[in-house]
């Protein structure tokens, strides 16, 4: 038996509840569920892994608003079904973004499979041809204590990923409510990914493009909401959608995170080629990232993926890399100075590896967007499912 088509039906039209319940019933369909408003269906569309979101309309026109916001959620190919004839929406549909087919209904159920199942080997075929042209990697840089140096690393790498490596590079700020990465590069920004979310429309690259902060190393920047109150509506699947577009434009998405597993940390790490962890010299710090361990460990997100980042490696105070690596049952890979540039890189809006080259500290992080490109595999990396309800 050929495998089952994962759909989910949203709006409403003559006939559509008897073809509901037979969809729902099919052993070639695996229907997710159904919603008569769109607005309703945000989680299911955006994390629901379908392969065919079917819209029904009432409508005599193309109901372009709806589809709109169906894109927003999921790239997934869209079937829509009418009730009574219209050319006008035959014609219309045939130019929209993402829209497979028109069926008027009523129809034979086995006529509704077949077409389904046409969407859904249309939108695998265009998901493989879209997998061969996206470059883009995410390196999500983490720590769950506040100051162990998260932001100041992943201004850093950014920028080295830009101005040495040659890497067409964007520095996601998702510590929503009080990112830093803006003004750690000495920057001003008029617009942030707040603006950028609650904009009318899809998000596409040039859409994107609209709302980044050029710095002068080379790295576009899309900063954190500059009030603590606009974070939530930073919503995870506008994230999820936000990634994927940003993968077709760069070849490298360096994202600062805030120290916690919320919504937007998780549709990150669904997403994420490569996480640094970030490890200190001090026994609080172990203590966050022993436990940060466990909780990815349940979220199953794979252990090859994370590197490990001691900062300030050099410090006397009293432990060492062996005693870090015991404590944790690791392998630290990366050993960053601490370094008197990066306070004055900090206070200057000037990272060291732009302003002050010849720093250890420079030298390092360097070094570490160097292995980071060595280590790219070109095969496909496995998906994982993270468990979360």
């Amino acid at each position: 038996m050929s495998e089952s088509i994962r759909i989910y039906v949203t709006g409403s039209c003559d006939g559509l509840e008897q073809l509901r319940d037979a969809l729902s019933t099919h052993p070639e369909v695996d229907f997710v569920g159904w919603s008569e408003h769109v607005a309703e269906a945000t989680a299911a569309l955006a994390g629901g892994h379908l392969q065919v979101v079917v819209h029904a309309t009432r409508a005599s026109t193309f109901p372009g608003g709806e589809v709109a916001a169906i894109r927003e959620q999921t790239r997934s190919p869209i079937v829509i079904f009418a009730s009574g004839e219209s050319s006008a929406l035959l014609e219309e549909a045939l130019d929209a973004d993402g829209v497979a087919d028109v069926l008027l209904l009523p129809q034979l159920t086995e006529n509704v499979v077949f077409a389904l199942r046409k969407a859904a080997h249309a939108g695998r075929r265009l998901q493989a041809e879209g997998a061969t042209q996206r470059r883009g990697r995410i390196v999500t840089v983490f720590s769950p204590k506040g100051g162990t140096g998260k932001t100041v690393t992943a201004t850093n790498l950014a920028a080295s990923f830009a101005k040495y490596e040659g890497q067409r590079t964007l520095l996601l700020d998702l510590d929503l409510q009080f990112g830093d990465a803006a003004i750690m590069l000495g920057l001003e920004p008029e617009k942030t990914i707040y603006d950028l979310v609650v904009a009318p429309g899809e998000l596409d690259s040039e859409k994107l493009a609209g709302y980044i902060t050029k710095h002068t190393s080379g790295i576009d920047v899309l900063p954190a909401p500059l009030r603590p109150e606009d974070a939530e509506l930073v919503t995870e699947s506008k994230l999820a959608r936000l990634l994927e577009v940003a993968r077709e434009s760069y070849d490298q998405i360096v994202v600062d995170t805030s120290p916690f597993f919320h919504g937007p940390m998780l549709a990150t790490l669904d997403r994420t080629d490569e996480l640094l962890m970030i490890c200190g010299l001090d026994v609080p710090t172990l203590k966050n990232v022993r436990l940060s361990l466990q909780t990815l460990e349940l979220l199953s997100f794979p252990s090859s993926r994370i590197r490990y980042v001691l900062n300030r490696a050099n410090s006397k105070v009293g432990m060492k890399k062996k005693e870090v690596e015991g404590a944790l049952d690791i392998t630290i890979g990366f050993e960053v100075p601490s370094d008197r540039a990066v306070p004055l890189g900090v206070n200057r809006g000037a990272p060291p590896v732009i302003g002050d080259t010849g720093s250890d500290y420079a030298k390092a992080i360097r070094s570490i967007a160097k292995s980071l490109l060595v280590k790219e595999q070109p095969k496909k990396k496995r998906a994982f499912a993270l468990a979360r309800a």
